[in-house]
């Protein structure tokens, strides 16, 4: 960390070049001393790239900005806000730290947080953010975080740890090739604290995260603008019986689905049999990755249009439904989208014989923010187009 960055006249000077190019700025010789062209660029670009990522952090005057990829790799704040609302009792320590993000919003929940972080110029970073940010309850450990909890005779009440992938090669991703192993740590972690939140990349199969993991009482899907962002695992050293799998949507209004693991299988799905009409509705991504088909149609009073198409249709709209609801207006065939001569609408195709670009393409289809061309199948009537306006967005 340089401390030097912190002047107030180079704080100015950040300020009054936050549009230039960074890349020449990077290049050009830096106007101050002991500071470094490319430091310089890096401030600006990663407070630009935190603007709507991280509004407090670039709303607050003298943060310390660190390398652009930990900006990259950090919580965003209304996901981290939400993590926070997991936590149980006073105590918490992050074995992951990173940028603070999620730790400062469990500073908002916890009387007690420790940051670790290994890196410790990034720790330093973060502990004069705090200071700025006027959170006055994290203590500041630069080093592992696993070793700090296994030499020290703290527990906590709550542990949260954001494992690393040690290599993205392998086609399959498994809890046992990250860094910290939660799988071979569990134990320990369990005697520290009766609560363990993991997060991880949302890429991770549930079925094969429950298969490593014990004691796993809640997974939470994240989502946000139909972007699934990140799992969370809830583990607790007394679970009750029931495993709850919570897929929640943090857009402008806040939506929650969840059901108990087992549900799904014993839920049978319902099937349209009726030539489509009304409305249709289209899960967020967080619904898709619960993978209760069954569930959601069951939950909200929709009908499938088909076993294996995760679409479906209501006589009316259902506000609570986290995903697109879209007005049915007419269904069209192939040849009849052949006669228009000017088609406009944004594709969407699901269990379709054709993919969107070469559908655009064959039909020359302009896109619009309101109208939708919508290629399925249904059981009732095949492989169909579906002419549709939107009603509610993600």
């Amino acid at each position: 960390m340089n401390s030097h960055i912190l002047d107030s006249k180079v704080q100015q000077f950040l300020q009054d070049h936050s549009k230039d190019d960074v890349h020449k700025l990077a290049m050009a010789k830096s106007p101050f001393p002991g500071i470094e062209g490319k430091e310089l660029a890096n401030q600006i670009s990663a407070k630009n790239k935190s603007a709507k990522k991280l509004p407090t952090w670039h709303q607050a005057k003298a943060i310390y900005y660190p390398a652009l990829l930990s900006i990259e790799q950090c919580s965003s704040e209304n996901t981290a806000a939400y993590k926070a609302r997991l936590i149980k009792g006073n105590s918490l320590v992050d074995l992951t730290g990173g940028f603070g993000v999620d730790c400062y919003y469990f500073a908002q929940h916890a009387e007690t947080v420790v940051h670790c972080e290994l890196n410790e110029d990034l720790s330093a970073i973060v502990a004069h953010n705090a200071q700025v940010l006027g959170v006055k309850n994290m203590r500041f450990i630069a080093g592992d975080g696993l070793e700090f909890l296994k030499n020290s005779k703290l527990t906590f009440d709550t542990i949260y740890l954001d494992p690393a992938r040690r290599s993205t090669a392998g086609k399959v991703f498994m809890l046992k090739d990250c860094t910290p192993n939660v799988v071979e740590h569990l134990d320990l972690l369990l005697t520290k604290a009766p609560r363990v939140i993991v997060k991880t990349a949302p890429l991770l199969d549930i079925a094969a995260g429950l298969k490593e993991l014990k004691n796993v009482s809640e997974v939470h899907i994240v989502s946000v603008k139909n972007e699934c962002k990140e799992l969370l695992w809830v583990i607790e050293r007394n679970p009750s019986t029931a495993l709850k799998i919570i897929a929640i949507t943090l857009n402008d209004h806040e939506k929650k689905f969840s059901f108990n693991k087992g549900d799904e299988e014993n839920s049978l799905p319902k099937i349209t049999e009726k030539k489509l009409s009304g409305y249709l509705y289209e899960p967020d991504t967080a619904l898709l990755k619960s993978g209760a088909f069954n569930l959601i149609g069951e939950t909200y009073g929709l009908e499938k249009l088909q076993a294996q198409t995760q679409l479906y249709t209501a006589n009316q709209i259902n506000p609570a439904f986290p995903g697109r609801i879209f007005k049915i207006n007419k269904i069209i065939t192939a040849g009849e989208l052949k006669k228009e001569k000017t088609l406009i609408g944004n594709v969407i195709v699901r269990n379709y014989r054709d993919k969107a670009e070469n559908l655009v393409k064959k039909y020359k289809i302009k896109p619009d923010n309101h109208k939708f061309l919508i290629f399925t199948e249904s059981k009732a009537e095949g492989y169909l187009i579906i002419d549709a306006t939107i009603e509610q967005h993600y």
